[in-house]
């Protein structure tokens, strides 16, 4: 049942990441040298960032379940 608030809360929590990243581009923009970006700039480096990353995040969580599975067989 929890899984029909997954989408929807992965939209929100796009959002909201795209939204810090512009916040936090515009505090350090100054100090680094470099121009800020505006929200839809961000919406796209989010979007780039979530499509590198979510693989690699899920590449883990597999090896490390199946690292977790192997050691119970094992076990038994």
């Amino acid at each position: 049942m929890w899984a029909i608030f997954a989408i929807p809360a992965t939209g929100v929590s796009f959002f909201i990441s795209a939204w810090l990243l512009m916040l936090f581009w515009g505090i350090l923009a100054p100090d680094v040298g470099v121009k800020t970006i505006s929200y839809w700039q961000a919406v796209l480096t989010t979007l780039a960032l979530w499509i590198v990353v979510a693989p690699l995040i899920g590449a883990v969580v597999r090896m490390r379940l199946s690292l977790n599975w192997s050691w119970r067989r094992e076990r038994l």
